[in-house]
């Protein structure tokens, strides 16, 4: 341990308890990575608050000694915006994890950062409620409104953006503020929630969350359609948007992700371009836009179309689904995981898709198509040798081409991972002299770049 690091944690103990500052080796190595292909990175030492008032204190150190600061939820970003690259301190929420309050009149939930999706959803399920963003991963509320999750029902109900009602954000000298307040809807003052909400822990540390919330549906029913081409398999979920039918999720796997599926999950799904399908709501409405989902998908040269009402094969349908991921790590042991994330306007997804699958395959990497292409959002998951520089530089240049072509369309170049260290090359194209104001933001709001320095821009 260094003299300054030493310091630093002294520092630390007398306003946390010993236990809750750490420099052992093991942790720190914990919390120098995500579920990213970035390099890992090791932060100096990591902290466990345990309330906002810890928040605060910790914060002051650093604001007062200029130690940059990393919030940290379970690690499960994909594109390093957890990873300290400046070192300094890692702030791990993960023991402020308690649901502070529960208001079923008014569809509302206060949580800490720690809280995970499947925690409060399990304790929303007794109040007939639901929280639906669902990124896949069992990430935390914090590490959620920090990157702007959405993931497979985005599509019905929003990302996340969308569900923050207020926040509790520690700023950089440790000062404490709420963005919002408890009204479905206001028009005074600067939109907070929607800054702080995707801002990557580059503006402050979230200590609560107020989340809107949802009633669970009467019925939901779950299926799968099958097409001959990934291009029709998109341009019908495109009509089927334009028709203005309710549907709950949809989602697409390619032919390749199918053959993961299939040998991950010991499933039998046909192995060609398949949308995943969920409908909510009650049984009459829900099986007239079911009927009329069918008679487009007609349209499209549909297959097939499956559904399922039973609640395991329900569940093993979206298992299939959430599984992907691990899927193809299975399949390629010793290679690591790189999915890409771009988000374009739905009358451009299917040409966007189609040039995607052909780069690929011009790179031959080992790989497949994934998306929520209901809002736009598809990724492609490369499988990469880790110790192969050119394997590396064929799937950055595979990643730089699809982020260009949806730039060029009016898209995104991150659809739901966020920024973090891949795509802050990409800010200057798609932001132009907006950037330059964010950039104003970030100094009026951190004089001296310590929170997550080095993500979003330089």
């Amino acid at each position: 341990m260094t003299v300054a690091v030493e310091f630093i944690v002294n520092q630390l103990k007398q306003v946390l308890l010993e236990e809750q500052v750490s420099t052992n080796e093991t942790v720190r190595q914990l919390h120098g990575k995500d579920e990213s292909h970035h390099a890992l990175s090791l932060p100096d030492i990591v902290v466990f608050p345990r309330s906002t008032a810890d928040v605060s204190a910790i914060l002051k150190i650093a604001h007062v000694e200029r130690v940059p600061v990393v919030p940290f939820g379970v690690g499960s970003s994909l594109e390093g915006n957890a990873i300290p690259i400046a070192h300094g301190i890692s702030i791990d929420f993960s023991e402020m994890n308690a649901i502070l309050e529960i208001r079923p009149d008014d569809l509302l939930v206060k949580v800490q950062p720690g809280v995970t999706r499947s925690q409060l959803n399990k304790e929303l399920k007794k109040h007939g409620l639901q929280f639906t963003v669902d990124p896949g991963a069992d990430a935390t509320l914090g590490g959620m409104a920090a990157t702007n999750a959405s993931g497979t029902t985005a599509v019905r109900y929003g990302v996340m953006r969308d569900q923050v009602r207020d926040l509790e954000v520690v700023l950089s000298d440790g000062s404490v503020i709420h963005t919002g307040n408890l009204a479905a809807k206001s028009s005074s003052g600067y939109h907070l929630n929607g800054l702080f909400v995707g801002s990557e822990g580059t503006l402050g540390c979230f200590t609560e969350l107020t989340l809107q919330v949802y009633g669970i549906p009467e019925f939901v029913t779950a299926g799968r359609a099958i097409f001959g081409t990934v291009a029709d398999a998109v341009s019908a979920v495109t009509a089927l948007l334009q028709a203005g039918i309710a549907i709950g999720r949809v989602e697409l796997v390619d032919e390749d992700s199918i053959q993961q599926a299939n040998i991950y999950n010991e499933t039998a799904f046909a192995e060609k371009p398949t949308l995943f399908l969920e409908f909510h709501g009650n049984e009459a409405g829900m099986q007239e836009d079911i009927a009329f989902t069918e008679a487009i998908f007609e349209d499209f040269n549909c297959l097939s179309v499956e559904f399922e009402q039973d609640n395991a094969a329900r569940n093993k349908l979206w298992e299939a689904r959430h599984s992907l991921a691990y899927a193809y790590i299975h399949a390629y042991p010793g290679k690591k995981l790189m999915s890409t994330d771009v988000c374009v306007p739905i009358s451009k997804l299917a040409e966007t898709i189609s040039y995607a699958r052909e780069q690929l395959d011009i790179a031959e990497l080992a790989g497949g198509i994934v998306g929520h292409v209901g809002d736009g959002n598809f990724h492609a998951l490369l499988m990469l040798n880790p110790n192969d520089p050119q394997e590396q530089a064929k799937a950055d240049h595979f990643n730089e081409q699809i982020v260009q072509y949806a730039l060029l369309r009016g898209g995104t170049c991150t659809g739901e991972h966020g920024v973090g260290i891949g795509k802050m090359k990409y800010q200057s194209t798609e932001h132009g002299a907006a950037l330059a104001a964010m950039k104003s933001i970030k100094t009026a709001l951190d004089p001296y770049n310590i929170m997550n320095p080095g993500k979003i821009f330089t």
